[in-house]
């Protein structure tokens, strides 16, 4: 079977945060008390009850301020750090790629969350303390269904797909980005960490979008 992916590209994306919303729905989570912190981004971090999230950046380029966005969900990771560090076995790979916690095997110790380089897994709050983060939808995929998140997305920001299929496309919006004078332009997640299975097209460099480097 072939590795699945999703590439993101906020070049395209508006900070409607539908994909934080489908998220949710899909997964049935609950909503959070959120706060006026000085800026549109809420709630503030991943959690328990929010596994997707966009960040917003505000950046200013040739005198004009512009909103960056980095979206915020487990990578899924080929060399997956929470994986090898998981003492009982609870975190794998599916067959198409993607980072599952088997929540019957974990046992809350929190080595995922300590390992993770993206800050992704968090331990849930009820009193098995389980480890909990993104799964891709692998319900959906087995029925043949895109991710909630993709689904949801109105100006195609996030695409799902063959992970050969995506990359090529997302090389090509890299070259489009470069020719149109952003120098920096980068393809992340196509060598990080063995390759994600969530790529980011950025037109800036990734300490801009708030990325770690050297994966």
């Amino acid at each position: 079977m072939s590795k699945k992916a999703i590439l993101f590209d906020p070049t395209r994306c508006i900070g409607c945060r539908a994909c934080q919303v489908a998220c949710k729905e899909w997964n049935d989570l609950e909503g959070e008390t959120t706060t006026n912190r000085g800026s549109y981004e809420n709630p503030p971090d991943l959690s328990p009850k929010t596994w997707v999230k966009l960040e917003w950046r505000e950046v200013e380029r040739d005198g004009k301020v512009e909103w960056l966005y980095t979206f915020r969900a487990c990578l899924h990771c080929t060399d997956a750090a929470c994986e090898q560090v998981c003492p009982t076995e609870a975190i794998s790979h599916t067959e198409e790629g993607f980072v599952i916690i088997d929540r019957q095997l974990c046992i809350g110790c929190g080595a995922c969350v300590e390992e993770c380089p993206f800050n992704v897994p968090r331990l849930s709050e009820d009193e098995d303390s389980n480890a909990i983060k993104c799964d891709a939808c692998i319900s959906r995929q087995a029925e043949g269904i895109m991710p909630a998140c993709v689904k949801a997305c109105p100006t195609y920001a996030l695409m799902f797909g063959d992970r050969d299929g995506l990359m090529a496309d997302g090389s090509k919006r890299i070259e489009a980005l470069k020719a149109n004078g952003h120098g920096n332009a980068y393809l992340y997640g196509e060598n990080e960490l063995g390759g994600l299975n969530v790529i980011s097209v950025l037109d800036d460099s990734t300490t801009v979008y708030g990325l770690p480097e050297n994966l």
